[in-house]
């Protein structure tokens, strides 16, 4: 296989394949507003912080509240409520540096332990908003291992094995991580090969390579088609023309209508998004 990197290129393709759909879709939630406030120190008030709707941001101060709640409360409802609310904040990209910078990171992270499933797949998919932001995966990556060993304990297709799927995803879009995957190929190819329509990818997937895209998603779904593209070419499976199972990642991107999207995206406006595409070999 080439190695541990070269081993890690594989599973790095198949988790890009398993969790795609939802890492891409949070780029989409756009940015935040407002600056960062002063640290005052938390009140019981906090709990208040819990009961708000998807699209209210939170400030430094609130989310310092919500994070210390976090870390002392033991009350299991408010443990899922504060994480879901530290979930929502951390689609905003001010908020993935903000509340790295508060120590966030290892509190949400200690909750993936907790027995309660339904607040261990909080915490996932709060880590997983969470590292979008590169800077964030350097702290994240010390919980890849143990979120593996959970993906492939827990049922198939179950809410936690999905939430971990979607962490791994994000931690395997550039080449940073993708070597901590190496152990875990066969395991990742059973999960794909037995899961439900929630593991693998359909058709809409493709409208994220339409020109009118925001250029922020499109070079992540094309570096993330550069990144299985490699995977596939040092496993020598490019060497042929290969055939995918109908309905799998693979069977779209090098289908008929992505080459049709990409032979347009080569003609993009923008220039990074051109490059990009130009450098994806053609098929």
């Amino acid at each position: 296989m080439g190695g541990p990197r070269g081993a890690g290129w594989v599973a790095a393709g198949l988790v890009l394949g398993a969790g795609a759909c939802y890492c891409i879709y949070r780029l989409t939630r756009g940015q935040r507003r407002g600056g960062r406030g002063l640290r005052l120190r938390p009140s019981r008030s906090a709990e208040d912080l819990t009961n708000g709707s998807y699209d209210d941001v939170l400030n430094a101060e609130q989310l310092q509240k919500l994070l210390y709640l976090l870390e002392l409360t033991e009350d299991p409802i408010i443990i899922e409520k504060a994480l879901v609310t530290v979930g929502n904040n951390a689609a905003f990209s001010a908020n993935q540096a903000i509340i790295r910078e508060l120590g966030g990171i290892p509190i949400v992270g200690s909750k993936i332990n907790n027995p309660n499933h339904s607040i261990k797949e909080k915490a996932l998919n709060a880590l997983s908003n969470l590292s979008v932001n590169i800077e964030n995966q350097i702290k994240i990556k010390v919980y890849v291992h143990q979120v593996c060993e959970d993906v492939f304990s827990c049922p198939l297709n179950s809410p936690v094995q999905l939430a971990g799927l979607r962490l791994l995803t994000n931690m395997t879009v550039t080449n940073d991580h993708q070597h901590m995957l190496t152990n875990y190929i066969t395991d990742l190819f059973q999960v794909l090969l037995t899961g439900n329509g929630s593991t693998k990818v359909d058709s809409p997937f493709l409208s994220l390579y339409d020109g009118h895209v925001a250029k922020e998603i499109l070079l992540r779904v094309l570096t993330l088609f550069q990144n299985i593209n490699n995977c596939l070419k040092k496993e020598s499976h490019l060497a042929i023309q290969p055939t995918f199972t109908k309905g799998s990642l693979f069977f779209l991107l090098y289908g008929e209508e992505c080459a049709q999207k990409m032979r347009a995206l080569v003609n993009h406006h923008d220039v990074d998004v051109k490059e990009k595409a130009t450098i994806i070999p053609k098929f």
